[in-house]
């Protein structure tokens, strides 16, 4: 079950308590935000993609959207998403529970620029009903990300 990869790894971190699990799902940003108690922004989406055979993870705000023109200008191809069986195939966790900690080898992690306005944000933590508050600075280190990319735009755009 990927959200016992994800403790496991917190576990080594020292950070296992800082997971919450909740009694209701958490799949959707809406859901998750009601259900962390926060605005929707600070749910920190795990957008997956696949590019020819990289497998790419973008780390958004949960209030924007991709912007295709950003995306292709920043990846050099059109962002394609992955489907439900490809995103446990290719990154080794479920829709709703998408995450960027505990992923499989050769997924490449990115973070939006989308979350910068955040102290703190909330990604999944492997499960549909789970999440993870974090600073920026822990959620770079932790989602071993490749960088910062501009790819998105805000929904009032």
């Amino acid at each position: 079950m990927s959200i016992e990869r994800v403790k496991a790894y917190f576990a080594q971190q020292g950070m296992e308590d800082r997971i919450h699990e909740f009694t209701v799902s958490s799949a959707t940003v809406a859901l998750a935000a009601q259900a962390a108690g926060v605005e929707p922004g600070r749910i920190a989406k795990s957008l997956s993609f696949k590019l020819e055979e990289r497998t790419i993870l973008v780390v958004a705000a949960g209030d924007v959207r991709v912007d295709n023109g950003k995306y292709k200008a920043a990846f050099g191809g059109k962002a394609k998403m992955l489907t439900p069986d490809e995103a446990v195939e290719r990154i080794g966790h479920a829709v709703g529970g998408v995450c960027p900690f505990a992923v499989k080898p050769g997924v490449e992690v990115y973070l939006d620029e989308s979350l910068r306005r955040f102290d703190t944000v909330l990604p999944a933590a492997g499960s549909a009903n789970s999440c993870i508050e974090l600073t920026l600075n822990e959620l770079e280190r932790h989602a071993r990300s490749a960088g910062w990319v501009d790819v998105c735009r805000r929904r009032e755009d």
